[in-house]
């Protein structure tokens, strides 16, 4: 890219910056220290806020520069990922919204400690949120690297380290002082941005095809070099029978991985009511699906007009596909208009992550200090005193994700977010749903269900060629893989639920019913819900 382009991008995240920390300053200021105002923002926001917010913390760079990364490359396989993202939000509806917003207070482990033992229930679910935070922030710092190497025009391992520590300074500023209150109001912003730049460029593409989709399609197919190949499954996913039943792992990783995400449960806890949190689910479902249609779109529109092959020589995983597409579509990268909106494309997916990334720390922060802190304490803390270690917690989770975004920079961002949605299925998803809807569930089952799901899922990727035995993986000079699929969601997500159903029929435990009968009252109509 030009200097012109360099320039103008920057002097527009900038502003984005300045404006997100001037939110987090006037936020900050009227700060009383609560837990409630730290972790939940007084449970101030209406449904439309929420709703925007939610959307602003799901449309990450995973959405925005993966999966249109992966279409551009694959075609139809690449088009999975966005159907899975979008129909996991009907199981979050219809099974969790409502529900957690009722029964919880601050995190997962709120819903399940209701009924069971606290301490080792709220121990293995800290435990398992933060891992998946960690995971999640792990694909956004890999394309914030991404996308400023290629902004700045340099694509040494230099220019990158200091990109990441550059957006987890930030990503501590906004958690540590501003609380969930200003995170919100900077994922609306995000949320809006992110919106109105999408809808451009597909306006553009769309135009450049006259409104013919078909031709797009067409045209893209033949710009691939695997002509209708390119838009039947099986390009990526359909070799062999190891690459369908990844497949198969990765799109029940997507369906189910969300209701189990952290970041996304501690938003039902920011509205008055459960009515307001489904209704939030409603804005939000409504916002992402038109995005998830766009990135179709753009995906294709990389393909046809920048061609795989050039946005496979940018980056390998396909990170850069539309911050390509945006000066041809301008105009061509020397013209003003081309210059001026690859800026605002860059800008756009640079505050994306910037959002992201100040609202996954704030929900595993959360967990460290009101899971696992409260819970190896003898003395119940007092609530000034945990939101100090929540903000402390914020920054030792800042520098892990950093760490590990730094040594997994070459993968696909839509990739590592699916490996994080996998742990969170397995792990998460499991203790969750036995909690609100078995009767017989005990504390045992709550602990084995998470750690059933957890270290096989952890134990999995480590012995995927993910991490070892090809050219692409973390540590290609080694060869410890011996796990054929790239997402474990497959084996590890049914081990996570009969964990659970273990440790429950083989528990002397006996069953609180009086508990039961009073979490699935709360749970259905709301009584008794902070």
């Amino acid at each position: 890219m030009t200097g012109n382009h360099q320039t103008l991008a920057l002097v527009l995240f900038s502003a984005f910056i300045a404006v997100t920390l001037g939110i987090t300053t006037w936020v900050s200021r009227d700060r009383h220290g609560s837990a409630e105002e730290f972790y939940a923002g007084g449970r101030l926001f209406s449904p439309l806020e929420n709703g925007f917010a939610i959307a602003g913390d799901y449309m990450s760079a995973a959405s925005f520069l993966g999966i249109s990364g992966l279409i551009a490359l694959f075609g139809y396989d690449g088009l999975l990922y966005s159907v899975g993202f979008l129909v996991a939000w009907l199981v979050v509806l219809f099974l969790v919204a409502e529900l957690v917003r009722n029964c919880g207070r601050f995190t997962l482990a709120d819903v399940v400690a209701a009924r069971m033992s606290e301490r080792p229930v709220r121990i293995a679910a800290g435990t398992s949120s933060v891992t998946v935070s960690v995971l999640y922030l792990v694909a956004q710092m890999v394309g914030a690297g991404s996308l400023v190497a290629l902004l700045l025009g340099r694509t040494g391992a230099a220019a990158q380290c200091w990109t990441v520590v550059g957006v987890g300074a930030l990503m501590v500023i906004y958690v540590s002082l501003g609380g969930m209150r200003a995170t919100t109001w900077i994922q609306i912003v995000k949320a809006v941005l992110l919106l109105g730049g999408t809808v451009a460029l597909t306006v553009l593409v769309l135009v450049r095809f006259h409104g013919d989709f078909d031709r797009l399609l067409l045209t893209a197919a033949e710009r691939s070099g695997h002509g209708n190949a390119f838009l039947a499954p099986g390009l990526k996913y359909g070799a062999d029978w190891t690459a369908r039943f990844d497949f198969i792992s990765l799109g029940l990783a997507l369906v189910l991985g969300t209701a189990g995400l952290p970041h996304i449960l501690s938003r039902f806890y920011t509205v008055p009511t459960a009515r307001a949190a489904r209704r939030s689910v409603v804005w939000s479902i409504g916002l992402i699906g038109g995005f998830y249609l766009m990135t179709i779109v753009l995906g294709f529109g990389a393909a046809a007009i920048v061609g795989p092959q050039a946005v496979r020589d940018s980056n390998a995983a396909g990170n850069t596909a539309v911050p390509l597409l945006a000066p041809d579509l301008g105009g061509g990268a020397d013209s003003t208009g081309g210059t001026v909106l690859f800026a605002v494309v860059a800008a756009v997916a640079l505050a994306t992550i910037l959002a992201v990334v100040a609202g996954i720390p704030l929900a595993s922060s959360a967990s460290v200090a009101h899971d696992l802190y409260a819970s190896l304490r003898r003395r119940r803390a007092e609530p000034r005193s945990e939101v100090a270690v929540a903000r402390a917690a914020a920054v030792g989770i800042g520098v892990v994700a950093i760490a590990l975004g730094l040594l997994a920079r070459d993968l696909n961002v839509a990739f590592l977010v699916g490996l994080a949605f996998a742990v969170a299925a397995s792990a998460n998803l499991p203790v969750l749903l036995y909690s609100l809807f078995w009767r017989g569930f005990t504390t045992r089952g709550a602990v084995c269900a998470v750690y059933g799901g957890l270290v096989p899922a952890l134990a999995l990727v480590v012995l995927s060629p993910v991490v070892s035995g090809s050219p692409e993986s973390l540590f290609p000079g080694v060869d410890f893989q011996y796990f054929p699929l790239q997402n474990p969601g497959l084996v590890s997500i049914p081990l996570g639920f009969l964990a659970g159903w273990l440790g429950t029929v083989t528990s002397a435990e006996v069953p609180d019913e009086a508990k039961h009968a009073e979490t699935e009252v709360r749970s259905l109509t709301g009584a008794g819900a902070v």
